[in-house]
């Protein structure tokens, strides 16, 4: 039988927009290494990071929850002017709190 995967919980934060100013930094940086740095990357990672200082607001841990959350309402920016999709967007927050808080790094093949 296949095991669930585990949900994978932040720890609660003492400091909400300190960290949100962090991811949205953090998230900017690497949008510009990614690709090419872009004048919209600033819009994006300003947007991710206030639908993440809200969900954290609202108490929500979730690593997972927070991805949908992110996923969700960023469906609805103006991605016409990057290289980025809102599924990039969701999933690059993820390995960044992955990263930082549960001390995960992402993983490459190889």
């Amino acid at each position: 039988m296949i095991e669930p995967i585990q949900p994978m919980t932040l720890p609660p934060s003492p400091d909400i927009v300190g960290e949100s100013e962090w991811l949205q930094q953090a998230l900017n940086q690497w949008l510009d290494e990614e690709f090419l740095p872009e004048p919209i990357n600033v819009d994006i990672a300003l947007r991710a990071a206030s639908v993440y200082r809200r969900q954290r607001m609202e108490g929500e841990n979730d690593v997972g929850s927070l991805l949908m959350a992110i996923l969700i309402e960023m469906k609805s920016f103006d991605f016409s002017k990057s290289f980025y999709s809102e599924f990039a967007i969701a999933n690059a927050v993820s390995d960044l709190l992955l990263q930082k808080f549960l001390g995960i790094a992402p993983c490459c093949p190889g």
